[in-house]
């Protein structure tokens, strides 16, 4: 009397036991999903630290040329003529041209003055770098207010003194003069940096470095092996 065999596996259970086999030597894994997109998401800054300096040359070059803005104010600006007399042993000092509109063309020179060096700024930074950042833009704004701030000093300094009657009694009774540089509107300040500030997003907007599109390459495949679209 023989003993009952064991009857064979299914022919499905031995061909899954029998379907894995070791890597042979030098196989590559397949790669991982996101490794078979060829191309790229666009290339990362140079890093805070970078991007700060940068800032910082940036603010501190706008803010120096705003001395030449000062000159430029100063020299371009019109005078405001002033006539002293003398009422009771007291110099009195009014305007030569009541009707005059001198006053508002310094005010307006400078603002002029101001949106031009705003988009030469904005202009040089965007060349300088093209990838931009939020850094660089703070620096524009920064650097074009304190930039009009230091033209303001600058044109007052280079004008006529701001001692009038002293000015008046120098030049005589009757004589006419000109008036110190001023700045009626000090919202011209905020022409420089709102100018840079616009036009520097308008040439990202048109201009600036786009993120490349990222298309799988030709005949690549999932982990699963089935071909991406």
């Amino acid at each position: 009397m023989t003993a009952p065999l064991t009857p064979p596996p299914p022919p499905h259970e031995q061909s899954s036991q029998n379907s894995w086999q070791p890597p042979a030597a030098g196989h590559v894994a397949p790669a991982p999903h996101d490794a078979v997109w060829h191309g790229t998401y666009g290339q990362d800054g140079p890093g805070m630290k970078t991007e700060v300096r940068e800032a910082a040359v940036v603010t501190v070059v706008v803010a120096v040329a705003g001395a030449l803005l000062g000159v430029l104010w100063w020299w371009l600006a019109p005078h405001v003529p002033l006539v002293a007399d003398v009422v009771d042993k007291r110099w009195i000092v009014y305007l030569s041209d009541s009707e005059g509109e001198q006053a508002i063309g310094v005010d307006g020179t400078f603002t002029l003055l101001a949106v031009g060096f705003g988009v030469v700024s904005a202009l040089a930074v965007f060349l300088w770098r093209r990838r931009g950042g939020v850094p660089l833009v703070v620096a524009l704004g920064v650097g074009g207010l304190l930039g009009s701030l230091l033209a303001w000093k600058v044109g007052v300094w280079l004008g006529p003194t701001q001692d009038v009657i002293a000015h008046a009694k120098a030049v005589g009774k009757g004589v006419v003069f000109s008036a110190p540089l001023k700045m009626g509107a000090k919202g011209a300040l905020l022409a420089w940096p709102l100018a840079a500030l616009v036009v520097h997003l308008g040439l990202m907007a048109l201009f600036g470095p786009r993120d490349p599109e990222s298309y799988p390459e030709p005949g690549a495949k999932d982990p699963y092996g089935a071909p991406l679209r």
